[in-house]
């Protein structure tokens, strides 16, 4: 008979999410995460496999609830440019309230890992991929009701836009001045006027 689980698998993968986000894949040791997870090694072992996997677990989680944060929204205004004005401001202010600025999971699983693993290259492609369909989709939500130009090429803008977000978060890591950001923004967010 299989002894049911002492601790919370989702509590525990959270708690892992929050150490590697902080260091790192690289700079995690399995004591950080034994640490953090509040359960040892055998018990990290059976629950989510090797470090590796376990990491992949942990992106998976976030990149599934960011997604649906994202695109919660977008659809949470009924102007569609309003949205995309209020979700970028929102990324900028946010970044510059934290003390400390971790950046965002997926893209900095992107820069660390996908140049040299192909799974994770692939993971974090198919989480640009979908932010790309959310942008589009809230885009072409704004061409049906008239409110942005028919002519819009909807697929277009939506990967810029996906470029815009990840070019932010990589740069917000420097602290940037709050003007040179906010300008970016409004400047690439004119594209909306058809500009």
């Amino acid at each position: 008979m299989v002894r049911p689980r002492e601790f919370d698998e989702d509590q525990a993968l959270d708690a892992a999410m929050q150490v590697f986000w902080e260091k790192g894949f690289e700079a995690t040791s399995l004591s950080d995460l034994t640490s953090r997870m509040g359960i040892q090694r055998p018990s990290i072992y059976a629950a989510f496999g090797d470090k590796k996997q376990l990491f992949e677990a942990a992106l998976r989680k976030f990149t599934q609830s960011h997604a649906a944060c994202v695109r919660a929204k977008l659809q949470n205004s009924s102007s569609v440019k309003e949205a995309f004005y209020n979700f970028f401001g929102g990324v900028v202010a946010e970044e510059y309230e934290k003390e400390s600025n971790k950046g965002c999971f997926c893209i900095n699983t992107m820069v660390e890992l996908a140049p040299h693993d192909e799974r994770f290259e692939i993971l974090t492609r198919e989480h640009q991929m979908y932010l790309s369909a959310v942008f589009q989709a809230t885009l072409e939500r704004g061409i049906q009701s008239g409110e942005l130009e028919v002519t819009m090429d909807a697929r277009a803008l939506a990967h810029t836009l996906v470029s815009l977000l990840i070019g932010i978060t990589v740069m917000m890591k420097s602290r940037p001045a709050r003007s040179f950001v906010d300008h970016a923004v409004a400047t690439a967010l004119m594209l909306l006027d058809g500009k």
